[in-house]
């Protein structure tokens, strides 16, 4: 499981959003969002651009993936 952290979350459709995007994003699977952690963890292989771009394109700030 990889960790992403994602910034500017602020409610639970922000949740829903990001969960939504990542789900979307070819390869990743298990997507789960935390918002008091600010975080997304998920399975699966992508490239780091899909999966950044997938969270810049909504709106919101992909940090690093861990």
């Amino acid at each position: 499981m990889k960790t992403l952290e994602v910034g500017g979350m602020h409610c639970p459709k922000c949740v829903a959003s990001v969960t939504k995007a990542l789900s979307e994003v070819p390869g990743l699977s298990n997507v789960s969002v935390d918002l008091e952690k600010g975080q997304a963890t998920f399975d699966g292989e992508a490239s780091e651009d899909a999966i950044k771009g997938a969270i810049d394109k909504i709106g919101f700030i992909p940090g690093a993936i861990k």
